[in-house]
């Protein structure tokens, strides 16, 4: 019974919002936001989605399709230079992924974020 109500209570904790509409509570609330502009086919995405698969749990990984029409200043922007990946909305890398760089500024966007909780 103590079991049940307290995994509804945590359930109810990931779900709420605060006036603002940001979550009050959320496993990724914290975790940075590393975006992928991409599109289909594209070999190297794929293979940069491998190389960065050992970070899943510290980044929120979100696709952004440039060939979609609501993406195409995207398009404009990387068409030749896909994979292109941003860090919470600053650019960070493309073609390849940079794996000291990316873990440097991976390990600076979650010591400010940390230091802001």
């Amino acid at each position: 019974m103590v079991l049940c109500l307290l995994s509804r209570t945590l359930q109810l904790a990931r779900h709420s919002y605060s006036p603002l509409g940001r979550p009050l509570c959320s496993t990724s609330a914290n975790k940075p936001v590393l975006t992928l502009f991409t599109k289909k086919p594209c070999p190297l995405c794929d293979e940069a989605k491998e190389v960065l698969e050992p970070y899943k749990r510290r980044v929120i990984l979100q696709e952004v399709d440039i060939t979609l029409p609501e993406n195409s200043a995207w398009c404009d922007k990387y068409k030749y230079d896909i994979p292109v990946f941003h860090l919470n909305g600053k650019f960070l890398m493309k073609h390849r992924v940079d794996i000291q760089k990316f873990e440097d500024q991976l390990m600076k966007q979650e010591l400010r974020n940390d230091g802001k909780q």
